[in-house]
């Protein structure tokens, strides 16, 4: 197998633009499994910029589609002949590549989660448009190093996730909110329950009394 110029930048460039899985990451770039996914956490490489292995010559585009329509595609490096840089050379000219998930996009898809949906968690936004959560957190605090041209972007229209995973996402994140404030609520409401009798109660009172005072003031009979 040729071995990968920049094993761990191409790893981060292949996270944050494609849709591969992990352990396709690992096997392409020679990473073990675990140091793939610090990378994705942000606990590994942090601070390296990604590095297109397809504008180095080291993979084609059309292998990494065929990586992302099959999760079991081994993916195939590119062989350094004279042959191949050549071919490589002459391509330059055609339509780069832009993959499902473009990572220019992905800041404005977190930014519109966050502000619409905020009851979705860092793992579940990490997990439905492939992000890492440094990049999450860093859009939350407003720290980002483009929040100012950050611009909330529906995920789906920008082709990040289906519409069905969307909603999917934030209807179990709702599902959870809803439990944590029913069982809030209850816990409150149960403190509350002596306090309503009292009111009513004295409610009561107030009435017995009411009609009391009236029949003071009826006229007396003659």
């Amino acid at each position: 197998m040729t071995q990968i110029l920049m094993p761990k930048a191409t790893a981060v460039w292949l996270i944050d633009n494609t849709g591969m899985t992990f352990k396709q990451i690992s096997e392409f770039c020679v990473l073990h499994i675990l140091e793939v996914e610090g990378i994705a956490d942000g606990d590994v490489a942090a601070g390296i910029l990604g590095a297109d292995p397809i504008a180095n010559g080291q993979v084609s585009r059309e292998e990494i589609e065929k990586a992302e329509k099959d999760s079991n595609y081994a993916m195939k490096a590119n062989t350094f002949d004279s042959d191949t840089l050549q071919s490589n050379k002459s391509k330059k000219k055609g339509p780069r590549y832009t993959p499902l998930s473009r990572r220019q996009d992905r800041p404005d898809a977190i930014a519109w989660i966050v502000r619409y949906h905020p009851e979705v968690s860092d793992a579940q936004i990490s997990k439905l448009i492939g992000t890492t959560k440094p990049t999450i957190n860093s859009i939350r605090e407003r720290t980002h190093w483009k929040i100012n041209t950050i611009n909330p972007i529906d995920p789906v229209s920008l082709g990040l996730c289906t519409q069905i995973d969307l909603d999917n996402t934030v209807k179990k994140a709702s599902d959870k909110k809803a439990k944590l404030e029913a069982k809030t609520q209850q816990e409150t409401g149960e403190s509350l329950k002596p306090v309503e009798k009292t009111t009513v109660e004295t409610d009561t009172n107030q009435s017995k009394v009411e009609h009391t005072l009236e029949s003071l003031f009826k006229p007396s009979k003659v």
